[in-house]
């Protein structure tokens, strides 16, 4: 069972009414993505705000956080006051597919750790189920509001299972997104990729495509590479 918090350098994350827990997934993503020159991001599916928090400590933007949960959505807003970043934290209790803001302003950035299991056993909680299986929020629905929410020359930025990217990145290309950067994330040396970090955009040409191996040794024998890529949030790094 996770714990109902998760410390990291510069923020506490609370989890007990959350229905999707902290993850080296969306801790990868967030401290992978790239937020450059970023004015406006927009997380979706905020769940307990972390993705929102890590964008915030990374960059001066203003972070939105979109989560239709409501008792996720409670939790994330505690994480966020309880942040040194809390008054550039928005966060909003709906549903991505109903989400219009006020000022219509397009975003720079949408970062998400979306719900992928589509062909699994569908959990027995709502509200997990919700969090982690597709059909409250299908891929071509995710492109659909990065082609509305973002402004022209922004960026996509999601973490996925391999299988799920491949596929995820052929749908994007149909609607306008291409790939401009990979990271391929493998538990140990000698395992191969099980998920895929990608940045997207509406203009394509090459891609820049890396692997990131997470422990290279025994269990809690972490790379260098990773170590580098979170030391500013693990308290361990």
């Amino acid at each position: 069972m996770a714990n109902d918090w998760f410390s990291f350098k510069q923020f506490t994350v609370r989890q007990a009414k959350a229905a999707f827990k902290v993850t080296t997934d969306s801790v990868l993503l967030g401290a992978w993505a790239d937020l450059e020159g970023a004015t406006s991001v927009l997380d979706i599916g905020t769940g307990t705000g972390l993705l929102a928090l890590m964008a915030a400590q990374r960059c001066q933007a203003q972070i939105t956080g979109v989560e239709p949960d409501r008792p996720s959505f409670e939790e994330a807003q505690t994480n966020a006051l309880n942040s040194p970043w809390s008054s550039r934290i928005t966060l909003v209790n709906i549903a991505i597919q109903d989400y219009n803001p006020d000022d219509s302003v397009p975003f720079d950035t949408v970062i998400t750790n979306p719900p992928f299991f589509s062909r699994s056993l569908k959990n027995l909680d709502p509200r997990k189920a919700l969090a982690r299986h597709d059909f409250s929020l299908k891929p071509g629905e995710l492109i659909q509001a990065a082609a509305r929410l973002l402004k022209e020359e922004g960026t996509l930025q999601l973490v996925l299972p391999v299988s799920e990217a491949v596929h995820f990145m052929k749908m994007a290309e149909i609607q306008g997104f291409y790939c401009r950067r990979i990271l391929r994330v493998k538990p140990r040396p000698a395992s191969a990729p099980v998920r895929l970090l990608m940045t997207l955009g509406r203009t394509g040409g090459n891609v820049t495509d890396e692997t990131l191996v997470i422990e290279e040794g025994g269990r809690h024998e972490y790379s260098r590479e990773y170590k580098t890529l979170t030391g500013d949030f693990y308290l361990n790094f």
